[in-house]
């Protein structure tokens, strides 16, 4: 049989002349496809021979790039059947979730074979809600037989070059107020780093530039340090990948420089360390636990976010030898 055989089971879409089909559901962010790669990568080497599927959002298909070798299946939330027929799928991998919503549209694909968390009627692990993000993954994997490294968190090199090699980069955004530390503390932090020799720059999308702005403004910077809604997501990879240091919240821009082993400060509210915080090496987590209120979508910045200072976050940078 040629190559690409995929089983002799018989079914609604048996093929002999193209790869068999593996899919991965998680149609969330750019934070939670970085959390998700060593499990992907797992993905990737035990099943070589699949042509290997991720469903999310289109805008991540860069990103989904910096992983490599996964197309990326257009996927707006769980709104919306997968658009993929039934049968098509030979391996169907839930890494979204655990609930109704996701385990049924991974059971609408009839795929041969199911990877996803216990559920009513198929057998896996319990979710367990106390296990770090990529440590769930990892252990989902492990427990269908796949081997994997929650520590495998490495990223391709970005296809394009920094704009502004070694830089140090203030994220400044965040997709929900919960974890949007004070304006002007950010200011702070980059008036006093821009003193001590830093190239400062300030990053976030575009929704995000005029929060950019302003922070470089009370900073008294440039106004050309605003990068915030000018840089495509390779660009941004790129940035963070030559960063000297990185200094944000719980966001995409913190993953990223766990990937690139850039240093990093890392600013939590509302979602505790334990979970998605970064993994050894050059980053210092800052927050406030014991004043967390948890509300991930509020308006207002979570407790322990606020319960960070300037000087917090200027003597994290000092530890990382960087000040």
């Amino acid at each position: 049989m040629s190559g690409t055989d995929v089983s002799t089971e018989t079914g609604p879409d048996i093929r002999v002349d193209r790869k068999p089909e593996l899919l991965v559901l998680r149609a969330l962010k750019l934070g939670d496809l970085l959390v998700a790669v060593p499990a992907l990568k797992a993905l990737r080497r035990t099943f070589p021979r699949h042509r290997l599927r991720y469903a999310a959002q289109g805008w991540l298909s860069e990103a989904l790039g910096l992983v490599g070798g996964y197309e990326l299946l257009p996927t707006h939330g769980l709104d919306e059947p997968l658009a993929l027929e039934a049968g098509v799928v030979d391996v169907a991998v839930n890494l979204h979730g655990s609930g109704p919503e996701s385990q049924g549209r991974i059971e609408a694909l009839k795929a041969r074979q199911t990877i996803g968390h216990r559920s009513g009627h198929r057998d896996g692990p319990p979710w367990r809600a106390e296990l770090h993000e990529r440590e769930r993954w990892v252990r989902l994997l492990e427990w269908h037989g796949i081997d994997a490294d929650p520590l495998d968190v490495g990223l391709n090199t970005p296809h394009v070059p920094s704009p502004v090699p070694d830089a140090t980069v203030l994220h400044v955004g965040a997709a929900y107020g919960s974890r949007l530390w004070p304006a002007d503390r950010f200011a702070a932090v980059a008036a006093a780093l821009d003193a001590a020799g830093h190239n400062v720059v300030f990053t976030g999308g575009s929704g995000e530039r005029d929060r950019a702005v302003d922070v470089c403004r009370r900073a008294g910077l440039p106004d050309g340090a605003v990068l915030a809604g000018r840089l495509g997501l390779g660009e941004f990879a790129a940035t963070i990948a030559a960063a000297r240091l990185v200094i944000s919240a719980d966001t995409g821009a913190a993953h990223l420089a766990s990937a690139y082993g850039t240093p990093s400060v890392v600013l939590f509210g509302p979602a505790p360390p334990e979970i998605w915080g970064p993994p050894p090496g050059p980053h210092v987590v800052l927050t406030r636990a014991e004043l967390r209120r948890g509300d991930t979508f509020a308006d207002q910045p979570d407790p322990a976010l606020l319960g960070v200072t300037v000087p917090d976050v200027l003597a994290a940078v000092g530890g990382l030898g960087l000040l």
